[in-house]
């Protein structure tokens, strides 16, 4: 052979257990871990090797450490802004366009459209309309209204049920939302800002009538027109080349 094995270290097999039951769901959000000797002693570690798996959960954003009489590690459940940082870095180290994030966005949310129109519920529409009445009631304010319009898009892809398309969405959210703001804060009052707000609401009332009745491709297809659109404003003026840009 002309590799070895490496054998993990013991504080990281500590960590593996530990995440696993966060993960399962045997520590909630919130819950303090049992008190250091407690754990010493379930592991058979030292207090430096115990001390050393809490740093890995820490980095992992799984818990977070309270020092004094009170303190201790509480549990944090995993929420996906880990993920979504690290592919921040990751694209910003590649420069990758502005125009290839959204590129990115219709392919996780065109699809979600479709499944949200088969699968919907009497509440995810209650949903979709509560959604709808916010942004409608905040058309006037182009910074608050980006936002709610913003929250609508999260919540197609969280309806959709697939917990996949939501964890992949999230990882460049966060990029989508800080594009669309800065854009709309510049831009805001606009004829073309104004324009693009009025048909951004069409077609979200659109979407809301094609998901009640259960029409998969047709919201598909209004959901991709309407991205399509959005991007076209969003890129058209003084477009931010890279997500670094944007970022830094």
């Amino acid at each position: 052979m002309t590799g070895s094995i490496r054998l993990p270290k013991m504080a990281e097999l500590v960590a593996l257990e530990l995440r696993r039951r966060i993960v399962r769901g045997e520590l909630a959000e919130g819950d303090a871990l049992p008190a250091e000797p407690q754990l010493m002693a379930e592991f058979s570690v030292s207090r430096p090797t115990l001390r050393e798996a809490f740093r890995v959960l820490e980095s992992e954003k799984l818990i977070s450490i309270r020092r004094g009489a009170r303190g201790g590690a509480r549990v944090h459940i995993p929420d996906g802004s880990v993920v979504a940082r690290y592919a921040g870095l990751i694209l910003e180290h590649r420069s990758a366009t502005l125009q290839d994030v959204y590129a990115a966005r219709t392919v996780i949310e065109a699809p979600c459209a479709g499944l949200l129109a088969g699968r919907r519920t009497v509440g995810d529409l209650d949903r979709l309309r509560a959604a709808l009445a916010e942004a409608e009631a905040l058309i006037g304010d182009p910074s608050a209204f980006i936002r709610a319009h913003l929250r609508f898009h999260a919540l197609v892809v969280e309806l959709s049920g697939n917990q996949t398309l939501i964890v992949l969405n999230g990882m460049v959210r966060d990029i989508i939302d800080r594009a669309n703001w800065s854009h709309v804060d510049l831009d805001a009052g606009t004829e073309a800002n104004v324009r693009a707000n009025l048909s951004g609401l069409r077609a979200h009332v659109r979407l809301v009538e094609l998901v009640a009745a259960g029409d998969r491709e047709g919201a598909v297809r209004v959901w991709r027109t309407h991205l399509e659109k959005a991007h076209e404003y969003l890129l058209g003026t003084k477009p931010m080349a890279t997500v670094l840009d944007l970022l830094r």
